[in-house]
């Protein structure tokens, strides 16, 4: 789904330095629908656009969003510092410039004086040292908070493992309008970090006063962003974004407003496309090939990678290395994107995906250069299954595998099924398809066995990947644990914060020890075919942080 120019986002890459990674973001889902037709809001005088999205927003809290759906929407109704424009560099948000300091540590951000909360209150420093603290404040119990500011913001670890008041992060307020911000090590890619949604400002005032209801429905939120949220409360399966008129750049915004509407059935979403309710929509693989040669068939890269996370504190099998290795060479991976998704999507064979970010001196892809990891072998495969069992003491494992509940998801999951209880004699897998919402809860929870994730870079670097599983780590919730592997991916943010050749040595280290260990199982690629009407124009998908921006959407002739 990516229609970026992926040439200037390469460079970006070799600018800044560093990192990526979501939740999120990066890249592979669906959008929304609406209520009404395109012809219909065109006599009415207004743009409208019309789309679908395949699950229910989980939260429009800043500080607890770990998902794509959510960090969408909020980058539709918020605004931070900076935010991505069409060629994937930060453009003037809530700051208007800033400045580093020689050492690298201390960032100056000056604020925009004429930027307004949606009541009328001005958008100043101290929101943003409001939800920063927030953020990394183990009451709120965020992962995002901690998992992108740890390291990085002066004291955010101290603060977020309650050592350290929230007070002491290194973020203050000079003013209403400047931000000072101290870092623990330079940190190049640092301005890319703040167009994303864990880094959004709060009204402390208006969060304070919804309590727990703060975020729960669209009368208890308040947008500083293009759009405001309507017609939604947090099990609402469709909603709207209406041009938000107390937006400093409301003159950019062109559309009055964008309906979305939670379809979870590919055909279903085709038809409605086919009649003019929406105007864009992901294709399942058997309808890939009906509608391959029409006009409006986009097929699109995507970053997101999807990989079985293996729980070993819930299952002595999977805290087996030899089990764990077992499954992660047991099923075919090029038949499952050539046949199952038919979308374009690529195999898995490590974390980083292709064509993400390139090796600092040499410019090739850092996926070229590490290599395949992990592939399809049932000899191999089998082998370790045999190992584990006798280490075990036992025949047949059983195992439960949490899984999304989208058609698409229920097909590739079926599938995978299949190959590992054929390819591993003993093995029997029972699946359990909720909710994304409430497979968040259970991941976050760590109440699972076997669960099918995916990752998508916040920004771009590898280490928006290699960071997810340092142990104790907030997006780790397996029991995976490598000093080693803790060590390598570390010293990238510390010791070698401003060594990037030495830096990527040691993420290519770093992902060798963590198939090593088959801590995860990497599967595919993401890449997404679509139906897009020309209506849409000017919808730009990111290749890290929030997948779409809509800022700048128009409705174009069909």
């Amino acid at each position: 789904m990516k229609l970026k120019n992926w040439t200037l986002m390469l460079l970006f890459g070799l600018l800044i330095g560093l990192l990526a990674a979501c939740s999120g973001g990066s890249n592979e889902e669906s959008d929304a629908e609406g209520e009404g037709t395109g012809e219909e809001a065109t006599e009415e005088g207004e743009k409208v656009l019309n789309f679908t999205n395949l699950e229910a927003i989980p939260t429009m809290d800043p500080s607890l969003a770990t998902d794509e759906s959510s960090f969408i929407y909020l980058a539709a109704t918020m605004e931070g510092l900076y935010r991505l424009d069409e060629d994937t560099q930060p453009s003037e948000g809530m700051a208007i410039d800033h400045e580093v300091s020689e050492d690298g540590l201390t960032w100056t951000f000056n604020l925009r004086e004429d930027a307004l909360w949606a009541n009328g209150d001005p958008v100043t420093a101290h929101d943003f040292v409001y939800s920063w603290q927030r953020a990394v404040n183990p009451d709120t119990g965020s992962e995002y908070g901690p998992y992108m500011m740890n390291g990085v913001i002066k004291n955010a670890t101290a603060v977020s493992t309650g050592e350290l008041p929230v007070e002491d992060l290194g973020v203050k307020a000079d003013g209403d309008f400047t931000l000072v911000v101290e870092l623990e090590n330079p940190t190049p890619y640092f301005e890319t970090l703040t167009t994303f949604g864990t880094f959004f400002p709060l009204n402390q005032k208006f969060v304070e006063e919804q309590g727990d209801n703060f975020a729960t429905s669209a009368d208890t939120l308040l947008a500083n962003g293009p759009y405001t949220m309507s017609d939604w409360e947090s099990t609402s399966n469709s909603w709207e974004l209406a041009k938000n008129e107390d937006y400093w750049d409301a003159e950019a915004v062109n559309m009055d407003s964008l309906t979305f509407e939670v379809v979870k059935d590919p055909q279903t979403a085709v038809d409605l496309y086919e009649s003019g309710e929406v105007d864009r929509v992901d294709l399942s693989s058997d309808l890939v090939d009906q509608y391959a040669t029409a006009d409006d068939y986009v097929v699109s890269a995507d970053t997101f990678v999807y990989f079985l996370k293996f729980n070993q504190t819930t299952s002595d099998a999977l805290a087996n290395e030899n089990i764990r290795a077992a499954i992660s060479r047991a099923f075919d991976k090029q038949a499952l994107v050539d046949e199952i998704l038919n979308n374009g999507s690529l195999v898995a064979n490590g974390l980083v995906p292709a064509d993400f970010t390139p090796m600092p001196e040499s410019g090739e892809d850092f996926r070229e250069v590490s290599g395949d990891l992990v592939t399809y072998d049932v000899e191999a495969a089998q082998e370790f299954w045999e190992k584990g069992l006798e280490e075990l003491g036992t025949d047949a494992v059983e195992l439960e595998m949490l899984v999304d509940d989208d058609q698409t998801t229920k097909l590739m999951v079926e599938y995978l099924s299949n190959q590992l209880s054929t390819n591993l004699p003993g093995l029997s897998i029972n699946l359990k398809q909720v909710p994304k919402e409430q497979r968040l809860d259970l991941d976050s929870n760590m109440d699972y066995e076997l669960q099918v994730s995916r990752w998508g870079p916040d920004f771009l670097d590898p280490f928006t990947f290699m960071n997810l599983w340092t142990t104790d780590g907030g997006n780790n919730k397996m029991g995976y644990s490598s000093e080693t592997y803790d060590t390598l991916v570390q010293d990238t943010a510390t010791t070698l914060a401003t060594d990037n050749v030495a830096r990527y040595e040691n993420f290519l280290e770093a992902e060798k020890v963590l198939f090593e260990d088959a801590a995860i199982a990497p599967i595919y690629q993401a890449s997404r075919a679509q139906l897009v009407s020309t209506r849409v124009q000017n919808v730009f998908v990111n290749p890290f942080g929030a997948t779409y921006e809509y800022k700048w959407a128009d409705v174009g002739q069909e």
